[in-house]
C-alpha cells in the first residue's frame, strides 16, 4: 500500500497517542512506539503499573485516569480486556469532547466494532488485533519484540476513514508487524479456531491430568498446556464475546476427536494411521499459511 499523507492524514510522527491499559500488550506497544510518535501517554487504573511505566520511561506521561490525557490525544488505543474496552467505548463521548482516531487491540472484534458504531462522528474508529502475546500478562513481561513478524489484523468499519486506515497501517509496520484487513465476523470465526479453541483444549488438558504424572511431564505436555496459564481476567471476556464461533469450532474438533477414538476403540489402526498422516499434513499447511 502506498501511503500519501495529505491534509486529512495523520503521520505517526505527529500522533499524540494515549494507550489505555498497560498490561502485556499495551505495555509492549508503548515500548515499541517509543520515539516514533510526537507524544505517548499511558493510562492504567493500577497505581503500581503506572509507577512501573513512569520509572522505566515506557511512556512520556503515565496516569490512572483516562480524562487526564484525552485533551492532548489525537489517537486513543484501547489495550484493556475486552469487557473493559466495551465500557470505555460507552463512556468515551462523555470523557472526550474532541476528535480522535480510536483503535482497539482486543482479541475479539464483533462486539467491539458494534460498539464503535455508536460513537459520535468526531471519533474515527478502527478495530485491531496483533496476533502475538504471552500467557503472562503484566507490564513487567512487556516486550516490544513480540510484534516483529507478527500478523496485525485490522477490522475497519464502513465509517472508518482513509486517515484511520493509513495511520493504523503505518503504526503496525513501524513496530515490525504485518498488517492485513479482515471483517469482524471472519476475524472472530478464524480466532475461535486458531486461538480460543486451543485455549479450551489447553485448559481441559491441564484440568484432566492427575498431579502424580508430574515426573513424566516434558516439553510436549508443557507446549500444549501453555495457554492454560492465561489469567481468567482476560479469557472469560474473550470466550463470552465469541461464544457462538467457539462452539462451532468445538463441534468440528469434537467430530475429529470422536473419529480418532472410534478407530482406537475398534482397533482399526490402519485408519488411525491415515488420520495421523492427514493431521500431520494439515498441521504443516497451517503453519506454512501462517507465515506472512
Amino acid at each position: 500500500m502506498c501511503l500519501g499523507w495529505g491534509m486529512d492524514n495523520l503521520p505517526l510522527s505527529e500522533a499524540k497517542i494515549s494507550i489505555v491499559g498497560l498490561g502485556l500488550m499495551g505495555g509492549s506497544l508503548a515500548m515499541a512506539l517509543g520515539g516514533k510518535c510526537q507524544e505517548l501517554y499511558g493510562v492504567d487504573t493500577n497505581p503500581d503499573v503506572i509507577s512501573f511505566a513512569a520509572q522505566n520511561g515506557i511512556v512520556d506521561l503515565a496516569v490512572t485516569k483516562l480524562e487526564d490525557t484525552l485533551s492532548n490525544s489525537n489517537v486513543i488505543v484501547l489495550a484493556a480486556p475486552v469487557g473493559t474496552i466495551l465500557q470505555i467505548i460507552h463512556d468515551l463521548p462523555d470523557l472526550h469532547s474532541g476528535s480522535a482516531i480510536v483503535m482497539d487491540i482486543g482479541s475479539t472484534k464483533r462486539e467491539i466494532v458494534a460498539a464503535f458504531e455508536g460513537l459520535p462522528n468526531r471519533f474515527d474508529p478502527i478495530g485491531g488485533h496483533p496476533i502475538c502475546g504471552k500467557e503472562d500478562l503484566s507490564i513487567s513481561n512487556a516486550d516490544p519484540e513480540i510484534f516483529q513478524g507478527a500478523s496485525f489484523a485490522f477490522t475497519p468499519l464502513e465509517r472508518t476513514t482513509k486517515k484511520a486506515r493509513d495511520f493504523s497501517w503505518e503504526l503496525a509496520k513501524s513496530i515490525g508487524a504485518q498488517p492485513f484487513w479482515i471483517d469482524a465476523p471472519t476475524h472472530d470465526a478464524w480466532s475461535a479456531a486458531s486461538s480460543h479453541l486451543p485455549y479450551l483444549i489447553s485448559l481441559s488438558l491441564a484440568l484432566s491430568t492427575p498431579h502424580e504424572v508430574n515426573p513424566l511431564v516434558g516439553s510436549g505436555f508443557k507446549s500444549v498446556v501453555r495457554l492454560a496459564g492465561t489469567p481468567g481476567s482476560m479469557m472469560v471476556d474473550i470466550l463470552r464475546t465469541n461464544r457462538d464461533e467457539i462452539l462451532t469450532a468445538c463441534a468440528r474438533f469434537s467430530d475429529q476427536l470422536e473419529m480418532a477414538l472410534e478407530f482406537l476403540e475398534t482397533s482399526d489402526y490402519d485408519k488411525l494411521a491415515e488420520l495421523i498422516t492427514l493431521g500431520r499434513s494439515n498441521r504443516n499447511e497451517l503453519l506454512k499459511a501462517g507465515k506472512r
